[in-house]
């Protein structure tokens, strides 16, 4: 506000907020939005054939039917890509099969259970992930048209560490595995910018511990310490390297690298020093622990699963993501760190 001020008069405020509008709106016809993850990003790469995020009762709130996103509607993606003025740009499963061809808003090559290294799903990590969209960059270079309103957002939502649990190891040997993950990451950020990407967003580590698969176990009351500790440390040691990366950057008067804190904009949604731990607990889960969200029994075809009487009430959908009105919540906490980036 002490800008405005010091112009000459309201006529120069009013010049100078019409300009600042006018290249804002600009950047936004032109931004494209190229996504890298895994299932709080994909919009639908993994295979229909699957089932689990195609299948219901996902997708019930948005777009009606199953969409191979894992919620019950939209996802981080869709609202980060709404919130910076453009669409959620097309999967590239779809792209690849040909049901869509155009890249004007970019691509979204997360996958579902993916992470930074290999983890306990068959399918495309991070590094391969990139390896597609630096072929594309080749093979449609005109056709994409990167530029200085181009985006990359890099989701990372701590499937690497449930693969790293799964496996038997110790909490002994979790710094060495969080220090690998980061040194993969930072390698991942710069090699997406040397591929003419001007903005690399990478998302902070949410709080593990708040998730259901963890809450449960205190009848969805409280969040678990012990996780969230992981997730802190994790988005400690992220934060001091990309401080690094910007540091050594070409360009000092810009930072091409950004930090996009999901763990706070988590924290903040689900209010939990305000009595929000009625928010721990998911909307759809299975009717006993040997059940997930989405399980049919088969050969009767019994559902196995529950559904919330109002899932605009709840903040997760499952055991792990959020349902759309959480997404809802979180993009909104992030929504003035979003629009810097314009």
């Amino acid at each position: 506000m002490v800008f405005f001020f010091l112009l000459s008069s309201i006529s120069d405020a009013r010049f100078v907020v019409s300009n600042l509008t006018k290249v804002r709106n600009h950047k936004r016809q032109k931004l494209k939005l190229f996504v890298f993850g895994d299932s709080y990003a994909d919009t639908g790469n993994w295979p229909k054939s699957y089932g689990g995020a195609w299948g219901k009762p996902y997708g019930i709130t948005f777009p009606g039917t199953p969409s191979g996103r894992f919620s019950d509607g939209r996802v981080l993606t869709d609202y980060i890509a709404a919130i910076l003025g453009t669409k959620s740009p097309i999967t590239y499963r779809g792209w690849k099969s040909g049901e869509k061809k155009s890249v004007k808003f970019g691509m979204n090559f997360a996958y579902g259970g993916t992470g930074i290294f290999n983890t306990f799903v068959n399918q495309p990590n991070m590094t391969t992930q990139i390896d597609y969209f630096q072929h594309l960059v080749q093979q449609t270079h005109q056709d994409l048209h990167i530029n200085s309103s181009t985006i990359a957002l890099l989701s990372v939502a701590g499937n690497d560490y449930a693969t790293y649990f799964t496996s038997n190891h110790t909490l002994k040997e979790l710094p060495g595995l969080t220090k690998s993950i980061i040194n993969q990451l930072v390698l991942n950020a710069k090699r997406i910018h040397e591929l003419g990407v001007q903005k690399v967003v990478i998302t902070t580590l949410q709080p593990l511990g708040c998730l259901p698969q963890f809450t449960s176990s205190e009848s969805y009351q409280n969040c678990s310490n012990n996780e969230n500790s992981i997730a802190m440390f994790h988005n400690q040691l992220l934060m001091e390297s990309v401080k690094k990366l910007n540091n050594e950057s070409d360009n000092h008067n810009t930072s091409p690298f950004v930090i996009l804190d999901v763990y706070q904009a988590f924290l903040s949604a689900l209010n939990l020093s305000a009595g929000g731990s009625k928010l721990l607990r998911p909307c759809c889960q299975g009717v006993t622990k040997e059940y997930f969200c989405g399980n049919v029994e088969k050969g009767t075809g019994i559902m196995k699963y529950n559904v919330c009487g109002n899932v605009s009430d709840s903040f997760f959908w499952d055991m792990i993501h959020p349902s759309q009105q959480g997404w809802h919540t979180v993009s909104s906490n992030l929504r003035s760190s979003l629009l810097q980036l314009l």
